[in-house]
Protein backbone atom coordinates (compact mmCIF):
# COMPACT_ATOMS: atom_id res chain seq x y z
CA UNK A 1 0.00 0.00 0.00
CA UNK A 2 1.14 3.62 -0.87
CA UNK A 3 2.51 5.56 2.24
CA UNK A 4 -0.37 7.99 1.43
CA UNK A 5 -2.95 5.61 0.96
CA UNK A 6 -1.83 4.05 4.18
CA UNK A 7 -2.11 6.97 6.08
CA UNK A 8 -5.40 8.01 5.27
CA UNK A 9 -6.56 4.55 6.32
CA UNK A 10 -5.15 4.81 9.48
CA UNK A 11 -6.42 8.12 9.79
CA UNK A 12 -9.87 6.97 8.92
CA UNK A 13 -9.95 4.08 11.07
CA UNK A 14 -8.56 6.69 13.88
CA UNK A 15 -11.66 8.59 13.18
CA UNK A 16 -13.72 5.69 13.56
CA UNK A 17 -13.10 4.41 16.80
CA UNK A 18 -13.14 7.67 18.21
CA UNK A 19 -16.94 8.01 16.87
CA UNK A 20 -17.36 4.35 18.89
CA UNK A 21 -15.94 6.37 21.55
CA UNK A 22 -18.00 9.34 21.44
CA UNK A 23 -21.40 7.95 20.44
CA UNK A 24 -21.33 5.27 23.44
CA UNK A 25 -20.76 7.53 25.51
CA UNK A 26 -23.24 9.92 25.01
CA UNK A 27 -25.92 7.29 24.20
CA UNK A 28 -26.21 7.94 20.42
CA UNK A 29 -27.36 4.50 19.34
CA UNK A 30 -28.08 5.44 15.52
CA UNK A 31 -24.70 6.51 15.21
CA UNK A 32 -22.70 3.96 17.04
CA UNK A 33 -24.93 1.38 14.91
CA UNK A 34 -23.72 3.05 11.62
CA UNK A 35 -19.88 2.28 12.96
CA UNK A 36 -20.43 -1.70 12.04
CA UNK A 37 -20.99 -3.87 9.72
CA UNK A 38 -24.49 -5.75 9.34
CA UNK A 39 -22.86 -9.22 10.41
CA UNK A 40 -20.81 -7.28 13.34
CA UNK A 41 -19.54 -9.66 15.85
CA UNK A 42 -19.22 -8.81 19.42
CA UNK A 43 -16.97 -10.73 22.03
CA UNK A 44 -17.05 -9.26 25.31
CA UNK A 45 -17.12 -12.90 27.09
CA UNK A 46 -13.85 -13.04 29.12
CA UNK A 47 -14.70 -12.69 32.20
CA UNK A 48 -18.40 -12.42 31.83
CA UNK A 49 -21.46 -14.42 31.17
CA UNK A 50 -22.10 -12.24 27.94
CA UNK A 51 -22.20 -14.99 25.41
CA UNK A 52 -20.35 -13.95 21.35
CA UNK A 53 -22.89 -12.10 19.85
CA UNK A 54 -23.32 -11.97 16.55
CA UNK A 55 -25.31 -9.51 13.90
CA UNK A 56 -25.09 -5.61 14.17
CA UNK A 57 -28.99 -5.09 16.04
CA UNK A 58 -28.19 -7.69 18.43
CA UNK A 59 -25.08 -6.26 19.27
CA UNK A 60 -26.52 -3.28 19.78
CA UNK A 61 -29.28 -4.20 21.68
CA UNK A 62 -26.90 -5.74 23.88
CA UNK A 63 -24.58 -2.88 24.43
CA UNK A 64 -27.84 -0.55 25.44
CA UNK A 65 -28.71 -3.37 27.93
CA UNK A 66 -25.56 -3.38 29.75
CA UNK A 67 -25.01 0.20 29.36
CA UNK A 68 -27.89 2.17 28.37
CA UNK A 69 -28.63 3.72 31.57
CA UNK A 70 -25.11 3.83 33.06
CA UNK A 71 -22.20 6.95 32.63
CA UNK A 72 -19.53 5.65 30.86
CA UNK A 73 -16.50 6.71 29.71
CA UNK A 74 -14.27 5.06 26.59
CA UNK A 75 -10.65 6.04 25.94
CA UNK A 76 -8.28 4.51 23.54
CA UNK A 77 -4.87 4.60 22.83
CA UNK A 78 -1.97 3.64 21.21
CA UNK A 79 -3.54 1.95 17.92
CA UNK A 80 -1.75 -0.90 16.21
CA UNK A 81 -3.27 -0.67 12.86
CA UNK A 82 -2.12 -3.21 9.85
CA UNK A 83 -4.23 -2.78 6.76
CA UNK A 84 -4.01 -5.21 4.38
CA UNK A 85 -6.13 -4.10 1.06
CA UNK A 86 -10.23 -3.20 2.42
CA UNK A 87 -9.57 -5.31 5.41
CA UNK A 88 -7.39 -4.07 8.32
CA UNK A 89 -6.62 -5.75 11.67
CA UNK A 90 -6.15 -3.27 15.22
CA UNK A 91 -5.39 -3.59 18.97
CA UNK A 92 -6.53 -0.52 21.18
CA UNK A 93 -5.13 0.09 24.40
CA UNK A 94 -8.10 0.65 26.17
CA UNK A 95 -9.63 2.53 29.53
CA UNK A 96 -13.12 2.10 30.38
CA UNK A 97 -15.66 3.73 33.36
CA UNK A 98 -19.03 2.81 34.20
CA UNK A 99 -20.96 4.00 36.85
CA UNK A 100 -24.29 2.69 37.18
CA UNK A 101 -27.39 4.60 38.14
CA UNK A 102 -28.94 1.44 39.96
CA UNK A 103 -26.37 -0.91 41.09
CA UNK A 104 -25.95 -3.89 38.30
CA UNK A 105 -25.05 -7.34 39.26
CA UNK A 106 -23.69 -6.17 43.16
CA UNK A 107 -21.65 -3.20 41.14
CA UNK A 108 -21.82 0.19 41.41
CA UNK A 109 -19.13 0.93 39.12
CA UNK A 110 -16.55 -0.24 37.46
CA UNK A 111 -12.69 1.25 35.66
CA UNK A 112 -11.13 -1.30 33.42
CA UNK A 113 -8.13 -1.35 31.55
CA UNK A 114 -7.05 -3.48 28.26
CA UNK A 115 -7.23 -3.79 24.65
CA UNK A 116 -9.93 -3.62 22.13
CA UNK A 117 -8.57 -6.20 19.13
CA UNK A 118 -10.85 -5.50 16.18
CA UNK A 119 -11.40 -6.08 12.40
CA UNK A 120 -12.40 -3.26 10.19
CA UNK A 121 -13.30 -3.32 6.45
CA UNK A 122 -13.58 -0.94 3.86
CA UNK A 123 -17.50 -1.06 2.43
CA UNK A 124 -18.46 1.15 -0.08
CA UNK A 125 -15.40 3.93 0.60
CA UNK A 126 -16.16 3.66 4.13
CA UNK A 127 -14.02 1.90 6.46
CA UNK A 128 -16.94 -0.25 9.10
CA UNK A 129 -15.55 -2.61 12.37
CA UNK A 130 -16.60 -6.16 11.36
CA UNK A 131 -15.89 -7.55 14.84
CA UNK A 132 -14.73 -6.66 18.24
CA UNK A 133 -13.04 -8.42 21.16
CA UNK A 134 -12.79 -6.90 24.47
CA UNK A 135 -9.77 -8.21 26.74
CA UNK A 136 -9.09 -6.89 30.28
CA UNK A 137 -5.87 -6.78 31.92
CA UNK A 138 -7.30 -5.09 35.18
CA UNK A 139 -10.46 -4.40 36.30
CA UNK A 140 -11.12 -2.26 39.83
CA UNK A 141 -14.60 -2.26 40.85
CA UNK A 142 -16.88 -0.83 43.72
CA UNK A 143 -19.35 -2.72 44.98
CA UNK A 144 -23.29 -1.42 45.79
CA UNK A 145 -23.78 -0.39 48.96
Amino acid sequence: MADTAALEAHLAISKVKARYCRMLDTKDWAGFGALFTEDFVLDVSEGTSVPVIRGREAALQQVQTLVGNARTVHQVHTPEIDVQGDEALVIWAMQDRVVWDEPRRGLASITGYGHYHERYVRQNGEWKIASLKLTRLHLDTQLAK
